[in-house]
């Protein structure tokens, strides 16, 4: 594909990811997440061709101009897109698949010194909430969504839901309930893991004190 075909998809896909896309322009002089991986593709391009300084140095320009550092290294699919994106940071072995939506905030880290993978694979049509934190090299389905704020250090299994500090598993949904579009992570309907366990603890109380008035 060529390079004006993609920066055409690249401004689709933020029409289609984020409804307050008004036109054109906007997109174009607006939109820091887009930028952030136009400036990626070039330095991805220059790191493939052993050109690594360059292409560090190319990042680190974007990331002056963003709030979004993505490493050289990363490799990231087609119709990728960061909503809003500061402090959004991608490591170097990190691995994206097509159509991936990611919020501000989110660390794709690595947990070893090893020169080997060490930082996560996303599948296609997984989307990260704001504020997600993913460590190691683990994987992440498709079509799966991770809470705001989750913290992932587990395999992910495709079409599911994680949340909570560490992120644990609240749906899974069966073939003929899959959703793939990749928006339809709403965060404002996610459970609170810590509410839960509170309310638990909380009916728990209640039944034993029920039982001892009982007694």
């Amino acid at each position: 594909m060529g390079l004006l075909a993609l920066i055409k998809e690249d401004i689709q896909t933020a029409f289609r990811k984020d409804p307050a896309a008004r036109t054109v322009l906007e997109v174009l002089f607006c939109y820091p997440g887009l930028h952030a991986i136009w400036f990626h593709r070039i330095a991805h391009w220059l790191w493939g061709r052993k050109l690594k300084l360059l292409a560090r140095m190319i990042s680190h320009i974007a990331r002056f101009l963003t709030g979004i550092e993505i490493h050289p290294g990363a490799v990231i699919g087609r119709r990728f897109f960061i909503d809003h994106g500061m402090g959004v940071v991608i490591g170097e072995t990190t691995e994206i698949g097509n159509d991936v939506l990611l919020y501000q905030g989110v660390v794709l880290g690595g947990t070893s010194l090893e020169k080997t993978k060490r930082h996560p694979t996303i599948r296609n049509n997984a989307v990260i909430g704001a504020g997600a934190i993913l460590l190691g090299p683990i994987v992440v389905g498709e079509g799966a969504k991770i809470g705001a704020g989750s913290v992932v250090i587990k395999d992910v299994p495709e079409h599911t839901t994680v949340v909570g500090v560490p992120a644990h598993v609240i749906k899974s949904r069966d073939a003929e309930e899959r959703v793939i579009s990749g928006v339809d992570l709403n965060h404002n309907k996610l459970p609170d893991p810590l509410i839960a366990l509170f309310k638990r603890i909380e009916s728990r109380i209640v039944s034993l004190e029920e039982r001892i008035k009982e007694k």
